[in-house]
């Protein structure tokens, strides 16, 4: 009874497997029905069908792609000028416009002013002195015969030397107004705080770290490397597309200056581009990639899925002598909104497989469905539907 069972199951494994390959067959069939079409089919032909496009030479814009970061044209290091003292007050954030002799941070005044009151006594002092001085003198200048000449001498010699420490504490008392008015940070120019690293209670000193950073004007940049083959073609003042990670908006720059030097380490230059001063989106630190129109570059348009690539390079499938396909390697120009610009590899006579090309095998026979209608070719000037496909491209 058990040897029965496993007969019978057996057997309707088999029936379902032989069910299960008559089912891929006949798929197998439609899609080659399919693919080649009724026409075909009735005509006997199985050769794959494929669509071709035949190249047409043109001019496109061509450009030289560099990434950088945004940076302020001139970002100014702001720090203390007189002497070392404790930050007492912060008045400005990173990201605030400021005006040129803005106070941005405050030093505890105390010791300064210390010394201003010091000198202004030590002024006042010697400025009574030397009035005193002075007006000896001025009485033995009116009365010659009362007064030696020594002693009028001495007078004269008193007086010019009690103006002269009026003179020194006058420097003096100056000099301590100075370093006082050296308690407040101010800004040296327009422009924008970009980073503040001061803090309340902090001991600011001269020649210390940077107490802000400030981009003057608010003008900023791009600063960016790019490759040694392509130095030669930037020029001053060409035209640039900037793109920010994260924002759908460009902005339109301007090259205006190129380093003058090739790192020989890394083989790259350097180019520094300019763009539009106020965005508060184009902040320094920011990472953009750039594209510096250099004009025109001929060559062949073809659609990006007509161009193949392996191990052995570029290359696109031609339709050549008797329907056959060819394989053609080729170097690319640059990629382009209309396409892919084929610098070198093709005439533009060739018939060039524009789709699913990596299917097809290199000495396999074809067969070209033609497309587009006959008022097409004839607006083209006679040329196939193929060719007026390819010039809607350029």
């Amino acid at each position: 009874m058990h040897a029965d069972e496993n007969v019978s199951a057996k057997g309707s494994v088999r029936k379902y497997f032989y069910i299960a390959i008559g089912v891929l067959v006949a798929c197998a069939i439609a899609a080659v029905w399919n693919h080649r079409g009724p026409k075909d089919a009735a005509a006997g032909n199985t050769n794959p069908l494929v669509t071709v496009i035949v190249p047409t030479r043109g001019e496109v814009a061509a450009s030289v792609s560099v990434n950088g970061q945004v940076a302020a044209v001139n970002d100014m290091p702001i720090g203390v000028d007189g002497n070392a003292g404790r930050i007492s007050q912060v008045l400005v954030e990173p990201g605030e416009t400021v005006r040129r002799g803005q106070v941005l941070a405050r030093l505890n005044p105390i010791a300064a002013q210390s010394q201003v009151d010091s000198a202004q006594a030590s002024l006042e002092e010697l400025r009574s002195s030397a009035a005193v001085a002075q007006a000896e003198w001025t009485r033995a200048q009116k009365a010659r015969d009362a007064f030696s000449v020594e002693e009028a001498e001495r007078r004269r010699v008193a007086a010019a030397n009690a103006e002269a420490r009026v003179k020194a504490a006058e420097a003096q008392l100056s000099s301590a107004r100075d370093q006082f008015e050296r308690t407040t940070v101010i800004a040296p120019t327009d422009g924008i705080v970009l980073t503040r690293s001061a803090e309340v209670g902090q001991i600011a000193v001269p020649g210390g770290p940077a107490l802000f950073r400030l981009a003057r004007g608010g003008a900023v940049e791009v600063r960016a490397q790019v490759a040694e083959q392509d130095v030669p073609r930037l020029k001053v003042g060409q035209p640039v597309r900037v793109r920010l990670d994260g924002a759908a908006q460009e902005w339109t720059g301007k090259v205006w200056q190129i380093g003058a030097i090739i790192d020989p380490q890394t083989r790259q230059g350097s180019v520094r581009i300019s763009l539009p001063t106020g965005d508060r989106n184009l902040r320094p630190g920011a990472f953009v990639r750039a594209d510096v129109a250099i004009g025109k570059a001929p060559g062949m348009i073809l659609p990006q899925t007509a161009v193949l690539s392996d191990d052995q390079g570029t290359y696109v499938l031609l339709v050549g002598e008797g329907d056959k396909v060819e394989r053609r390697a080729v170097q690319l120009a640059g990629l382009h909104q209309q396409g892919v610009l084929v610098g070198s590899g093709l005439s533009g006579n060739e018939r060039v497989v524009s789709i699913a090309g990596a299917f097809l095998r290199i000495g396999e026979q074809v067969a070209i469905a033609h497309t587009g209608d006959s008022d097409a070719a004839a607006a083209s000037g006679g040329k196939s539907p193929a060719a007026v496909s390819q010039s809607s491209h350029l």
